[in-house]
């Protein structure tokens, strides 16, 4: 047992696939190991785990209560318990009363990073229905996060080995996308996406590339001037703004139907996408398993899975761990290199 600061995975929505994945993880069904260095503690439920514990088949761990202090134990799923009245909850139905848990695992999490007392934080998905149904006005995980921590200016980052992908927009409708669209947003989320790739992920000359919105880029104006009107005059802001961007760093706005082939095959570390599903879709089917989100512009370190509550499964011992695995390794890692890159 150790008393280093340890980081803290939310179970997410407790009607969801969240308990499964998380008892997943410590069975090492993936091949993860506690690590005494870099001890993990759930926010969640003892009981709801107890009963994920069952459908998975890994009843041989030990589910041990933890508090803020005390060493993390290594034999056992160590869960700082958050009150809350779950004993009538079935499996892939989401109430209010779920939808208030799994926000109150959030919020106990947050208030620990806060007050340095954990390190960071992996969140295990979440019912943004419930999350409604609970009182809470955030349309997602992200969205409250940024309210807990008075975070002004946030972003959405979507990282595999070998594509990392950082949003503009995020959970808007498509309609809405190009009214949404300002030069300042642009700038902004690319400076973001450089200061991640230097302080997060230890890339000394990152290499950005910026999607057009448009078919083609625009085609000169043909499909649309989005490009010329607010794309290239954001990057040219995000150039004055940080003189170590160089052209050759940040370079666009290029065709999205052939932008993320070429940042697959390495050419690019990051692609600054305007909108949700333009990102999204090619980097799901390259990493469905072990993409992780990461959100940009926090106080805090904060990783998820890429995939959602899985109502349709929760319940059925089907849920893998993988993309949890990666969350919980690149969380620990960004910590690594952001104590590195301050010194």
């Amino acid at each position: 047992m150790r008393q280093t600061k340890p980081l803290l995975i939310s179970m997410g929505c407790p009607a969801g696939i969240g308990p499964e994945i998380v008892m997943r993880l410590f069975a090492g069904t993936d091949g993860w190991q506690a690590d005494p260095e870099r001890p993990v503690v759930v926010v969640g439920d003892t009981d709801i785990l107890a009963r994920a514990a069952a459908v998975t088949g890994t009843r041989r761990l030990s589910i041990r209560a933890w508090q803020p202090g005390e060493a993390v134990p290594m034999d056992a799923v160590p869960v700082l318990q958050v009150a809350g009245d779950l004993h009538d909850l079935e499996w892939g139905r989401p109430t209010a009363k779920s939808g208030q848990a799994m926000a109150r695992y959030i919020e106990a999490a947050v208030r620990l990073i806060l007050s340095a007392r954990a390190t960071a934080l992996v969140t295990c998905p979440i019912s943004k229905f419930s999350l409604k149904a609970a009182g809470y006005p955030f349309p997602g995980h992200t969205e409250m996060l940024a309210g807990l921590t008075g975070s002004p200016q946030v972003h959405m980052m979507m990282a595999g080995p070998r594509l990392r992908v950082v949003l503009v927009s995020i959970h808007e409708a498509l309609a809405a996308v190009p009214g949404l669209l300002t030069v300042g947003r642009i700038r902004d989320c690319i400076l973001a996406t450089r200061q991640s790739l230097v302080q997060d992920f230890g890339l000394k000359q990152p290499r950005i590339a910026v999607a057009g919105l448009n078919p083609h880029a625009g085609e000169q104006g043909l499909f649309g001037d989005e490009e010329s009107r607010l794309i290239l005059p954001a990057m040219a802001a995000a150039r004055a703004a940080d003189k170590r961007m160089a052209e050759a760093e940040l370079s666009g706005p290029w065709p999205p139907d052939t932008l993320f082939h070429q940042a697959a095959g390495g050419r690019f570390d990051a692609v600054v996408s305007m909108y949700h599903d333009q990102g999204l879709i090619p980097f799901k089917l390259m990493h469905f398993d072990d993409g992780v989100n990461v959100t940009l512009g926090l106080p805090i370190v904060r990783t998820s899975v890429d995939h959602g509550t899985a109502y349709d499964i929760a319940g059925r011992g089907q849920a893998r761990a993988k993309s949890l695995q990666a969350a919980v390794i690149m969380a620990q890692d960004i910590v690594a290199n952001r104590e590195h890159h301050a010194h």
